[in-house]
């Protein structure tokens, strides 16, 4: 039986299947609150503040902590290895939630808060997207024959949009319960959401070499509805509780409100982080994980 851990006692990847080391990135949390007059956006607070790569934050269904991916040696051979860690908010305690022979990524919780998706990079390099039970048991594949998965956002228990790497990426809509899977969109960034009110997934979608799109694609029919033009620089974005988006391009934090706004409008700017990246609303809107790039 391989080992694995759910907390205990212990103390975004970039483009996976590319066999490169990752940059150097810490996993921050801002305290956030929407109203009719705005967004008003706290101060930064580093959770993670090591040399190394931590990334791809996603907040436990309570709210109270945060799972991330982290990258440390001690992997087989003398490699590095990437495993889930989680750090509850309250106290900055950090502990590995996942630890295997392989190399986990990207942690999201199912719909329903029984079990933890994750990206597997297995040991002969597959990547497929694997289940995790929050209370402890054994992990099981998800989607068996759909690889290399990169990204996922979750619509229901068994419904899953993902960003699967080719040339180019596509938008595939699976199945959990059957194991089978569509392609709905080619030609898509690593922004993969869920679109609120509807069964529609939102996704960065390129129109041209240098101009990207947030766009909705129904999970049923493959419709695409255009929403927004990105800004330059931008590539991660999530959906407020009030139905607007947000995005980040370097440090500062844009917002779209469809139908409101002709374009984005600038939120705020984060002092001290750089390069921001990967986004994570918490399940009551309050507050925003993101990534930073480690500072020189």
């Amino acid at each position: 039986m391989r080992r694995w851990i759910f907390g205990g006692l212990l103390a975004g990847f970039p483009c996976l299947g590319v066999a490169q080391a990752p940059p150097g990135t810490d996993v921050f949390v801002v305290d956030l609150k929407v109203g009719a007059g705005g967004v008003v956006v706290g101060a930064p607070v580093n959770l993670t503040r090591r040399p190394g790569y931590d990334n791809q934050p996603g907040f436990a269904p309570d709210g109270r902590s945060v799972f991330y991916t982290s990258t440390r040696d001690g992997g087989p051979n003398g490699t590095t290895q990437s495993d889930i860690f989680r750090i509850d908010l309250a106290t900055g305690r950090a502990v590995p939630f996942i630890q295997t022979p392989e190399s986990e990524y990207s942690a999201a919780v199912i719909p329903g808060g029984r079990e933890v998706a994750v990206i597997r990079v297995e040991l002969d390099s597959t990547q497929r997207l694997w289940a995790f039970p929050l209370a402890g048991g054994e992990p099981r594949v998800l989607l068996p024959r759909i690889k290399p998965v990169g990204y996922q956002a979750w619509l229901d228990p068994s419904t899953v949009g993902m960003f699967v790497l080719g040339s180019p990426a596509t938008l595939q809509v699976g199945n959990a319960a059957t194991g089978e899977a569509k392609v709905l969109l080619a030609d898509i960034g690593r922004a993969v959401q869920r679109s609120p009110g509807k069964r529609a997934i939102t996704v960065s979608h390129r129109v041209s070499e240098n101009t990207w799109w947030a766009v909705d694609v129904d999970v049923e029919t493959a419709a695409v509805t255009p929403i927004v033009k990105l800004p330059a620089g931008a590539d991660y974005f999530v959906w407020l509780p009030d139905r607007s988006l947000l995005t980040a391009a370097g440090s500062v934090l844009h917002r779209f409100r469809p139908g409101v706004d002709p374009d984005w409008i600038k939120v705020a700017t984060l002092a001290g982080a750089r390069s921001i990246s990967r986004l994570a609303l918490s399940p009551k809107g309050s507050q925003l994980a993101f990534v930073a790039e480690d500072a020189p």
